[in-house]
């Protein structure tokens, strides 16, 4: 990688790490940039899980405290996460670098639909619990939803969020804040697993992996400083826009 490679890496991991602290999608924002500078899908898309761990590590702290009485919920959901974590990784190594580039653009879509619905999953999970009362399946119903969940996030892992939070609204009866948390805890489980798995992969760029580190926490930085001044349906709008016209590109390409 050139010079030049690594600042435009660095100044995506940036936007990146901001736009996750404001609005979630920046994985549309870093993985199309380190395929734009060269770097293999697989190894792009490994590289990517690898370097933005850390983001999902302070996601997770900042929310401990709306975790209180999830305890018997994250034994039963955190080891699954792990798994799936590690079984999307396994099913990646084995997929060949011409199959991975030719779903890519449909992963890209997928990842923009959800974030594009994010909205409206809040929303109903809020109404859902004012409603609350009505029979509900058993909280183990979650565990292969939340498992395939897990399973996508280790293989590719964008829009991952939405998909956790939607099962679990689906199933459990909490508040939007708790289920958040309990989101963020399971997203965490699933990309620290993979991302361990991935580091004796080989297939870790380490050079572009440590500017995207380095820039995602200093996104995150600012994008905390930022919230309140960005509304973040706007940018979450731009990001699904950008979505599309990524897709379409590896589309044509």
């Amino acid at each position: 990688m050139s010079g030049l490679e690594f600042v435009l890496v660095g100044l995506a991991a940036v936007v990146g790490g901001a736009v996750n602290a404001l609005a979630g999608g920046g994985t549309l924002i870093t993985f199309p940039m380190l395929t734009a500078v060269g770097i293999p899908t697989v190894a792009a898309n490994i590289t990517n899980t690898v370097a933005l761990c850390p983001g999902y590590l302070g996601g997770t702290f900042a929310q401990l405290g709306d975790l209180r009485g999830h305890e018997r919920r994250v034994l039963l959901l955190a080891p699954v996460g792990v798994l799936g974590g590690i079984a999307g990784g396994i099913l990646l190594l084995n997929t060949g670098e011409h199959a991975f580039r030719a779903m890519v653009p449909y992963l890209i879509l997928l990842a923009t639909a959800l974030l594009a619905v994010q909205d409206r999953l809040r929303t109903w999970i809020v109404r859902r619990a004012e409603r609350r009362g009505a029979g509900t399946p058993h909280e183990a119903w979650t565990v292969l939803p939340v498992g395939l969940a897990s399973i996508y996030g280790g293989y590719f892992g964008a829009g991952l969020s939405v998909i956790v939070l939607a099962v679990l609204g689906l199933v459990l009866e909490d508040s939007l804040t708790r289920l958040n948390a309990l989101k963020q805890l399971l997203a965490f489980c699933i990309n620290i697993a993979a991302a361990i798995f991935f580091l004796f992969s080989g297939q870790v760029v380490w050079p572009a992996m440590l500017v995207m580190a380095v820039g995602a926490l200093a996104g995150g930085a600012l994008g905390g400083r930022l919230a309140g001044r960005i509304r973040p349906e706007t940018l979450r709008r731009i990001v699904v826009i950008a979505g599309v016209v990524i897709a379409v590109i590896y589309f044509i390409h």
